[in-house]
Formats: C-alpha cells, structure tokens, sequence
C-alpha cells in the first residue's frame, strides 16, 4: 500500500496529513476553512485517494498559514507514499470542465518541483476565502511533492467553479500519473534511472 503521514508543527500551524494513493476516495478534512474542506474533500474523491488532513492554525490572523501549511504537509505525505516512483506511469494531462470553466492540467512526477499557474480570479474571495490562495496552494503542494505542474484556466467566470476545476483536475492528473503501469515492469519511469 502506498501511503504517508506527516505531522508538522510551527509557530502558527499544527498539521497531520496521511495520504493513501491506492485509496476509495475517502477524506477526513478539518483545516478550520471552509472553502479548503470542501477543495480537499473533492481532491480524494476525485484521485481515489484516502486523505486525512487535519490543520489547527492561526486562523485569528488570517487563512494563508493553514492553507500553505496543509499544502506543505499534503504534498511532503504524497512524495513519500510514491517512495522510489518504481512502475508509474508518471506523466498525465487532461482538460477538467466544471460548468462554464474549463482548465488543463499537466503533470510529470519528476522530483523537479516547478509550478506554472495560468489561472485568474475576478473576485478576491470565494465566500470568506481569499482566491489569491488556491496559487499559494497549489506552489506548497507541488514543490513539496516534487512534481512539475502545469495548471491554466482556459475561460470561465464564477470563480467557484474555476478553483474547483484547478483541483479537480489536479487530483484527476494525479491519479493517472501515479497508476502503475504494466508495461513498466517495476522500472523507474526515466532513462536517469531514478526520479
């Protein structure tokens, strides 16, 4: 079974995440932020992943902490379930429709973390959410995890839709680049010979 847990703690966080890539979809997610819940939630249902995240932060100051930190976490527990990343099909891409918003989303397990986010908001926030933190999100997940991502909004207007098609797409990319791939024969997907 591929699968982590990370506990961190700072001055302003205190997080513990397990991940298992080869899940149901199952979440537990408690980060005292609405907004993120529901992102996580439909990031394990949608990779078939089981997640648990759970995040105390100071949320007295203002929800950047607990959503960093919880991508921080997230992303550090997804790179050591993947372990030696023996037998992935480790590349994916697929355009993810949610209403009126449509997003591509590219990813290459590579062990080189580098982010591109081509995505706009009109609105500052989604309910009590900042929107300017789903790139904050998206930065501490993908460096933490070690993957190149690649995550562009082609169109779309409501911005709810649009965050939920970024990690929709990321949890769908995701899952195809970490299924094992017969063909592979247990190898390293590089001709380095590791990742």
């Amino acid at each position: 079974m591929r699968a982590a847990s990370i506990s961190r703690r700072t001055a302003e966080t205190d997080v513990s995440v397990s991940i298992a890539l080869d899940g149901t979809g199952k979440a537990s997610i408690a980060t005292g932020v609405g907004f993120l819940d529901h992102m996580l939630e439909l990031f394990a249902r949608h990779g078939l992943f089981d997640v648990e995240v759970k995040v105390t932060g100071d949320l007295h100051v203002d929800q950047h902490h607990t959503t960093e930190d919880a991508g921080i976490a997230l992303g550090q527990s997804f790179a050591r379930a993947l372990g030696d990343k023996r037998g992935i099909r480790r590349y994916a891409d697929l355009h993810l429709p949610m209403d009126e918003a449509l997003t591509r989303v590219a990813v290459d397990i590579s062990g080189r973390p580098f982010l591109v986010f081509k995505t706009e908001f009109r609105v500052e926030k989604i309910g009590q959410f900042d929107t300017e933190l789903v790139r904050e999100w998206f930065q501490a997940f993908a460096m933490n995890a070690g993957i190149t991502l690649h995550v562009e909004t082609l169109y779309g207007d409501n911005a709810h839709h649009i965050a939920e098609s970024c990690f929709k797409g990321l949890a769908r990319a995701l899952r195809q680049a970490v299924a094992v791939d017969p063909r592979e024969d247990g190898r390293v997907p590089s001709t380095k010979g590791s990742l």
